[in-house]
């Protein structure tokens, strides 16, 4: 139903003015206890093969949604109801920012891909806090905290403490990102110096509180092997508890539009299928390289059970959908995790 009737529709939308119908939609079309009721039964593959144990949480299955399809927390609640095993909010922010100019945000359907240039655009992390407050699933919830745009990176340690406190008693595990490739001068942030200051320091103030909770690290795609072998090194050094690999990437390799049509999109992180086979290679090197050292969320390109698979195999422990949910639909969650069980991946 989705792809034959929903999504030409959708797609015949301004991309971002698509994605707020999509989660206005979907707020009014699950909101309600008759469909709490119907949608598991449509969406949901529950099996207790899928089930994974990791960082002290247990997932009812490893497919999340990754964070920047919900960035103010908004629509979480129905989100969880088709299906997935967790879904990550954020990135959101100390301070409501609007983002960078529109359009930001571009549609490749050649290559079933994504280019957007957002800008960490969100109300504010307060804001999202008090919606937190009123969860209603069971769903394991991850918050993703960045800097604002205004912040210098000098002063990046206090935005992101600013954002992980707030968010501490309403979420079940954390994403540092540093690898937006949409706010200015962040990426400068995944620099090992810095990034073992900044991990360090959340460390600290989680480790101050009653029951610390999971913190991970988002990576770029397009970080060299030495800087890989740099982030095996902090997280041996910070002892966080793992890493998202990865971030959508600032390659435009391989595009099936012309350098000109390229050029028409311009700045913005590229996601989708021609991030299939990076993401893949970052998660296996650093699982092969760390000896299995830490347990990795692999995100990028996932579009079928087979990318998912592949990703699994590589040596991902969890798996997360953004481009993939938009271009194939809700189902391709179900379809995942019987294949997962199907083939006896856990």
């Amino acid at each position: 139903m989705y792809k034959q009737i929903l999504k030409p529709l959708l797609f015949k939308i301004n991309p971002e003015k698509a994605h707020y119908f999509t989660l206005d939609l979907l707020k009014s079309g699950l909101g309600n206890s008759f469909s709490r009721r119907l949608s598991p039964l449509i969406f949901n593959y529950e099996h207790p093969g899928l089930k994974k144990e990791l960082f002290g949480l247990t997932f009812k299955n490893p497919v999340g949604l990754a964070a920047g399809l919900d960035k103010d927390a908004k629509a979480f609640n129905e989100l969880a109801q088709l299906g997935f095993g967790f879904i990550e909010i954020g990135t959101l922010t100390p301070k409501p920012q609007p983002g960078n100019e529109k359009p930001r945000l571009f549609r490749l359907p050649k290559n079933a891909a994504l280019i957007n240039r957002m800008g960490f655009n969100n109300e504010g992390v307060d804001a999202a806090v008090e919606r937190l407050k009123k969860r209603k699933t069971s769903a394991i919830i991850g918050g993703n905290i960045g800097k604002n745009k205004t912040t210098s990176n000098e002063n990046a340690i206090k935005d992101y403490e600013y954002c992980f406190n707030a968010l501490f008693d309403v979420v079940d595990y954390f994403v540092v990102n540093v690898s937006s490739p949409n706010t200015p001068n962040l990426r400068e942030l995944q620099d090992k110096e810095p990034l073992t200051q900044l991990l360090n320091h959340l460390q600290k103030i989680n480790h101050s509180k009653a029951k610390r909770k999971p913190l991970l690290l988002k990576i770029a795609p397009d970080l060299t092997n030495t800087q890989l072998d740099d982030i095996i090194e902090i997280v041996a050094a910070t002892k966080i508890d793992g890493i998202v690999a990865t971030n959508t990437t600032i390659a435009r390799e391989p595009l099936d539009y012309t350098k000109s049509e390229i050029e028409t999109f311009g700045m913005g992180g590229l996601s989708g299928k021609p991030l299939t086979k990076r993401s893949t290679e970052v998660i296996a090197y650093l699982k092969t390289k760390s000896n299995n050292a830490f347990p990795i969320i692999g995100v990028g390109g996932i579009h079928s059970a087979e990318d998912a698979i592949e990703k699994l195999k590589a040596g991902a422990d969890l798996i997360q959908l953004y481009t993939g949910f938009i271009y194939e639909g809700p189902g391709l969650i179900k379809r995942i995790n019987k294949a997962i069980v199907k083939q006896h991946i856990f």
